[in-house]
Parts: C-alpha cells; sequence; structure tokens
C-alpha cells in the first residue's frame, strides 16, 4: 500500500508538472490568438475603407452614372454649360503623360540603381543616393512652379524645335510649340517618380548574391556582361514591380501636372498640345462645379481614376508573379 501512494504521489507531481509546463504554451497560445486576430482586423479595417470609399464615390456619381451610362468612357465631349460629359479626353492624357513619364524615367532610374550597386566608388554613393531621394521630398506644387517657369519654357525653346527638325514627319511632334503641353506633364511626372523607381531597384539589385558578380567577372566578364547576366535575370520581378509603382505615382499626381498640362479637354495627337489628366481636371474644376450633374461628373471622374489604380495594382502583381514564375523565384 505505501508503495502504490508513493507511485500515486509521484503520477501526481509530474502531472502538476506538465500542467506548469503547458501552462505558459497555451498562454502564448492565447497571445498568438488575439495578435492574429487583431492584426486581420486591422487588415479589415483597411479592406473596409477602400470599399467605403468606392461607395461613397458611386452613390455620389449615381446621377452621371444615369444620365450618361457607360457611354461617359467613350465620349469625348465635355461641356459644363450643357451639362455633357464625357471622360475620354482625360484618360487619354492619363494615359499618354504617364506613358511618357516611364519612357523617361525608366532608363533614368534604372542607370542610377546600377550606378549605385555597381559603379559608384564607396564614397560617392552616399551622396548620390541622399539626392535622389531627396527628389520625393520637394512638394508637388514646388515641381509644378518649376516647370511653369524653367522647364516649360526651356522645352519650348529648345527640345520642342530640335524634336520638331528631327521627327517633325510623326503627329506626335507637330503642330505649335507652347510651354504648357503633354511634353512638359510628361517631362515633370518622369522627374517626380525617379527617385520611387531608382530606391526600389537599387534595393533589388543589393540583394543580388555578390557570388553570382564574382563568378561572371572570374570567367572573363565585363561589368556590363556581369550587369546583364548576373544581377539583371534575378532582379526582373523587383524592377517590374518598382516600374508599377512609379506608374501608379504618376497616375495620381495632381498639383503639378495641372500646373503644366494646360487643362484642355481635347484629344490631341501632338505632345506640344496642352491636354488634361483625371486628376488635373477634378482639382481644377470641382471648386467651380455649380450644378448637381457637373459635380457628379466630376465624381464619377475620380471613380474612373480609382478604378484604374486598382485595375492597374491587380495587373501588376499578376505581371510581378508571372516574371517570378518564369524566373524560377518562388
Amino acid at each position: 500500500m505505501a508503495q502504490q501512494a508513493d507511485i500515486a504521489i509521484h503520477d501526481a507531481a509530474i502531472v502538476r508538472g506538465e500542467a506548469r509546463r503547458h501552462r505558459p504554451f497555451r498562454k502564448r497560445l492565447v497571445g498568438d490568438r488575439i495578435f492574429g486576430l487583431s492584426t486581420l482586423g486591422l487588415a479589415l479595417v483597411v479592406l473596409g475603407l477602400l470599399i467605403a470609399l468606392a461607395m461613397v464615390l458611386g452613390q455620389a456619381s449615381i446621377p452621371a452614372l444615369r444620365q450618361f451610362g457607360w457611354h461617359f468612357l467613350i465620349s469625348a465631349d465635355w461641356d459644363p454649360v450643357n451639362d455633357v460629359y464625357g471622360a475620354l479626353p482625360f484618360i487619354y492624357g492619363t494615359a499618354v503623360s504617364s506613358a511618357l513619364a516611364l519612357t523617361i524615367a525608366v532608363p533614368l532610374s534604372l542607370g542610377v540603381a546600377l550606378c549605385l550597386n555597381e559603379l559608384a566608388p564607396v564614397w560617392l554613393k552616399r551622396p548620390i543616393a541622399f539626392l535622389v531621394e531627396l527628389l520625393a521630398a520637394i512638394p508637388s506644387v514646388v515641381y509644378g512652379l518649376w516647370a511653369i517657369f524653367v522647364l516649360g519654357p526651356w522645352l519650348r525653346d529648345n527640345v520642342e524645335p530640335i524634336l520638331h527638325g528631327l521627327l517633325g514627319f510623326l503627329p506626335l511632334f507637330q503642330g505649335p510649340r507652347t510651354s504648357v503641353s503633354m511634353l512638359s506633364a510628361g517631362v515633370i511626372l518622369a522627374v517626380m517618380v525617379i527617385p520611387y523607381i531608382s530606391s526600389v531597384c537599387t534595393d533589388v539589385f543589393a540583394v543580388v548574391p555578390q557570388s553570382q558578380r564574382e563568378a561572371a567577372l572570374a570567367l572573363g566578364a565585363t561589368k556590363w556582361e556581369m550587369v546583364r547576366l548576373s544581377v539583371l535575370p534575378p532582379s526582373t520581378s523587383g524592377v517590374v514591380g518598382a516600374i508599377i509603382l512609379g506608374l501608379g505615382r504618376a497616375l495620381g499626381e495632381t498639383i503639378a501636372v495641372a500646373m503644366i498640362i494646360g487643362n484642355s479637354p481635347n484629344i490631341s495627337a501632338s505632345l506640344f498640345a496642352p491636354a488634361a489628366t483625371l486628376a488635373s481636371v477634378i482639382a481644377n474644376e470641382f471648386a467651380e462645379a455649380t450644378t448637381s450633374m457637373y459635380q457628379a461628373a466630376l465624381i464619377e471622374l475620380g471613380l474612373v481614376l480609382m478604378a484604374v489604380a486598382i485595375v492597374l495594382n491587380v495587373m501588376a502583381r499578376m505581371l510581378v508573379v508571372g516574371v517570378s514564375r518564369r524566373a524560377g523565384v518562388k
């Protein structure tokens, strides 16, 4: 009996020890659940804000949606006097100005990123990186003022004559030359998106293993061959993501573009002609919208811009995933 009592006491002690050992684990498990639920709640709050914003814009633009329907997206008429509205000129201006900005900014951004990672000496990397990142800290209204007084006249007097002389047979470079134009807006957008693209590309290139560079150089590759064969291929998905980030920045820019693009609701093949974007027309005309239909049309432009941004991000995610799979990145 005494032996059985000792065995029972020993077993009870083991059970108590196991319970004490599992108690902290249970506390940690509860903490993990609380943390998971709280982060899920925060994520749902962000999703809820996006849905609420879309609902508010959709509700406020109902008069224009009922009046014009899908024709609003393909109509080039913008006549506030007669309450006739179409978004096509502004969709065109947004697309062309953003495409022009990326055409200029992507090569420059890649050059800056490659210079900082592969070519620049150590003592020069930090000043260049600081100056490039400083471009992102400048307010857009300052860019707009600089574009009005410096960039626009310089492009009109020096760059546009050269483009007209060399490529004047193309519709893009025909027509009268002005300082407020699609070309000026595209150039100022390019300057504004360069720090975003170059910063991401710099980080992407920096995570490429140094052993890949050394292996290429050991096999007799030049600097350019090393970059082309060892740095760029594994960085493709990151570079694509950086370009999409810059495109999203260009699509949503308002003040600087509104100050330099000319704000003309017309579609012109010439980059020298004034134009308008979705964001610029909303900023310029919302205070002047005196009728409910006018306000609804401008709000519908905001809804279109939001839809374009969402579709762009979805396409960018799919593109990055596809590029990563082709490159063998999991």
